[in-house]
């Protein structure tokens, strides 16, 4: 490795080229968000003098990460908390020569709203500087700092965080040699609904001009006085009072057991709205509200208003999302028919009608395989194509559906198993436990890669936008677009 320098509004930074790539790791967009800046809005970042090492990744948010049962997920989430209290920063990789004007691409992770971080192996931007785009990778708060509507705090700072870190490339990556008006925003799962959020948002307005979203969509925010009820939950787990003072009497890792007490199927907490819907299906308590300054309406109703149609969008899911929640766990298999429609009672109205209309009580379809195809289309697949219709701007729609042969075959393409393939980081997930098993197609993940990188550089795509009324969704696998049959889901969401 060479060491390479670089001077920006903070200070000087220091970072490592090696392998045709440059790499600068940990670099801070915001001030530590600790003592008066704990639960308030991202500040600057604090000036430094001399040069600042950008050769390690430094910390993390918060959280903790549980052990998934024969998977190992580290390379997908990160190695859990890396502590320390200068974690709203960010990575950038670029090309390894002298080029300028690059596009910009700014990767938000998943996670869930509570688990996360820039540095997981699977989403290491190399792959994208070697293709001649500059990729960013960026931290934010998460849970209890970051989406957390306690009363006195400001609201969404997670999606604060987000959009400060945009405008710090915005600003700033002219000097690490990129476009700062060719800039594309990709997340997956729970930063996918950040990306999503952010296209409906007007404080984000004009930060990027590309969006794609990787199983997400902007359905899943709650109001603020149901996420309230979640407040008033976890104060009580703590014995603190359900307001700003209480929260900041306890500290980050105070908080971890309440937090996976409250992530329990058992929690006694009620998170559905009037409707008796709950958008995120007991996924993760935690999500961005909406009816604030940050997200003044729903993200739909936002967009079918003409908010982001100056983004151009690509969206997509996975055809068997729900399979990595549920073919580990031994759900799909073992569940019965009366847990089954209590599941999805929990979250949506006419529970057992929308269950038998994937076949519930059909001869040879298991109660746990209609519950996986229905929360498939339910959680993703038909709220990215309510998404796409709202979007008043470009849209291309498209499935990943190729099939990992992990745990006896049965995995398929679950939830995040494009990222190793957009990424071009196979090496990452292949191996006995990783998510894409033995020997997954390098070709494959080239063509995944190059489609990412085109539509960044340009805009451009090898298939159709989306008109809003036909059925016309591209297979990555199979390179090609297909007609998409109406989903059973569909009369049962609003």
């Amino acid at each position: 490795m060479k060491p390479v320098e670089i001077m920006i509004p903070a200070g000087a930074i220091r970072g490592a080229a090696e392998g045709g790539v440059r790499r600068f790791l940990g670099i801070p967009y915001a001030a530590p968000p600790v003592g008066t800046l704990r639960f308030a809005p991202p500040a600057p970042p604090m000036p430094w003098t001399g040069v600042r090492d950008a050769t390690v990744p430094g910390p993390c948010a918060p959280h903790r990460v549980k052990d998934f049962p024969g998977l190992d997920v580290a390379p997908l989430i990160g190695r859990g908390w890396q502590g320390g209290d200068d974690y709203l920063t960010l990575n950038i990789w670029r090309p390894d020569n002298g080029r300028t004007d690059l596009p910009v691409m700014i990767f938000v992770h998943g996670g869930g709203f509570v688990v996360g971080s820039k540095d997981a192996a699977v989403h290491d931007g190399s792959g994208f500087a070697r293709s001649g785009v500059i990729c960013v990778a960026i931290n934010y708060r998460l849970a209890i700092e970051g989406f957390l509507p306690i009363p006195g705090v400001p609201t969404n700072l997670g999606l604060r965080d987000q959009i400060a870190a945009l405008a710090w490339v915005r600003d700033t990556i002219a000097a690490f040699g990129g476009d700062p008006a060719n800039i594309t925003v990709f997340g997956e799962s729970a930063g996918a609904m950040s990306i999503a959020n952010l296209m409906a948002s007007p404080l984000a307005k004009g930060l990027f001009r590309r969006a794609i979203v990787q199983s997400g969509h902007g359905g899943m925010t709650r109001e603020i006085g149901v996420m309230q009820r979640l407040v008033r939950k976890l104060a009580k787990l703590l014995k603190i009072p359900a307001d700003a003072e209480g929260f900041r009497s306890v500290s980050p890792e105070t908080c971890f057991d309440a937090l996976e007490k409250i992530a329990m199927p058992t929690a006694r907490i009620d998170l559905r709205d009037a409707e008796g819907r709950e958008p995120v299906f007991g996924i993760s308590r935690f999500t961005p509200v909406h009816g604030d300054d940050v997200l003044p309406q729903r993200p739909l109703d936002a967009l079918a208003a003409g908010a982001g149609a100056e983004v151009d969008l690509l969206i997509g899911t996975n055809a068997e999302e729900m399979n990595l929640y549920l073919v580990p766990t031994g759900v799909r298999d073992r569940i019965g028919r009366l847990l089954a429609t209590y599941v999805v009672h929990r979250s949506q109205p006419h529970a057992r009608k929308l269950l038998k209309a994937y076949g519930m009580g059909r001869a040879g379809v298991k109660p746990g395989q209609a519950l996986t195809d229905a929360l498939n289309d339910l959680v993703f697949r038909w709220p990215a194509r309510r998404f796409a219709k709202a979007h008043r701007g470009r849209a291309h729609l498209y499935e990943f559906d190729w099939r990992s042969p992990a745990f006896g075959g049965e995995l398929g393409a679950a939830h995040g198993m494009e990222m190793p393939f957009v990424f071009d980081t196979l090496e990452t997930t292949t191996g006995p436990q990783g998510l894409t098993g033995e020997a997954p197609p390098q070709d494959l993940a080239a063509r995944i890669h190059a489609l990412w990188v085109g539509f960044a550089t340009d805009g451009r795509l090898p298939w159709a936008e989306f008109d809003g009324e036909t059925r016309h969704v591209y297979s990555l696998s199979a390179g090609a677009a297909r007609f998409e049959p109406v989903m059973p889901a569909a009369p049962f969401l609003p």
